[in-house]
């Protein structure tokens, strides 16, 4: 009898881990994650990202738009702007595959909020990332 109470036990028991292991197969699609891209029509300014795993963080990580101002984004990515360029400069001491490009980001110019918010998380996003500090 106690046996019978043991396999009673445990036959709904590995019924729900078989359930649960087919159902996770069959919603295990991979979806391709769409380039990130940072634009601004009037000044003719664009950056494309295609950082994998960038368009999740920024859906998910990423505080609103409105919960930092533009100047405080516009300081922070001017700051990260020249450390990363300056990267980019010493490929020898700096992964060049990270720091492949430099960022022509001119302080004097005003590319909008939403130039500013998204490359301000790119900047979060590469430090969680790969592991980097970008302010001194």
């Amino acid at each position: 009898m106690k046996q019978l109470k043991f396999y009673t036990f445990l036959i709904p028991f590995i019924l729900l881990i078989v359930s649960c292991g087919s159902y996770q197969t069959k919603n295990n699609t991979t979806i391709k994650e769409q380039p990130v891209v940072i634009a601004n029509e009037a000044l003719q300014y664009e950056i494309i990202i295609i950082d994998p795993g960038f368009t999740t963080f920024l859906n998910t990580q990423a505080r609103s738009k409105e919960y930092y101002s533009e100047s405080y984004l516009k300081n922070k990515n001017r700051l990260y702007v020249n450390v990363w360029n300056n990267r980019v400069r010493y490929p020898q001491r700096f992964n060049s595959n990270i720091y492949e490009n430099a960022i022509d980001y001119q302080a004097n110019i005003d590319y909008g909020l939403d130039v500013n918010y998204k490359l301000y998380w790119y900047f979060k996003f590469a430090e969680q990332k790969y592991k980097m500090k970008l302010s001194y």
